[in-house]
């Protein structure tokens, strides 16, 4: 007698499980926004860390936000990742700027005193 509401608990515990009402596929009513996955992953490969990695998880979120149907959310997350990723690239830039300047200077410094060293 058990086995009858044996098997009809299954049955409502499977049908109200997680796995059998997740949808695999967003709902496709409106376009994906755009996530700049690529313009953040570029910005890794400068010299500002903290702000790319940032940027990097921005898009990632954009991407899980549409895929749970948050078209707007999923804007929002794009925006802000295109605007940390840019940063972060002219961070970036100017990071490698001064290095550059602060680098040759010294290295011209030490080339006009090696010039008088060879002079005398």
């Amino acid at each position: 007698m058990s086995e009858p509401a044996a098997s009809a608990d299954l049955k409502r515990a499977w049908h109200g499980s997680p796995e059998s009402s997740v949808q695999h596929e967003p709902p496709q009513a409106e376009p994906m926004p755009k996530n700049y996955l690529v313009l953040s992953i570029f910005s890794c490969f400068c010299p500002a860390y903290p702000i790319n990695i940032v940027a990097f998880v921005f898009s990632i979120m954009a991407l899980n936000s549409y895929s749970q149907g948050d078209i707007e959310g999923s804007r929002r997350l794009g925006r802000n990742a295109l605007w940390v990723a840019v940063a972060s690239i002219m961070i970036g830039l100017l990071i490698i700027g001064i290095y550059c300047v602060v680098h040759f200077t010294t290295c011209a410094d030490s080339f006009k005193e090696f010039e008088q060293i060879k002079e005398a």
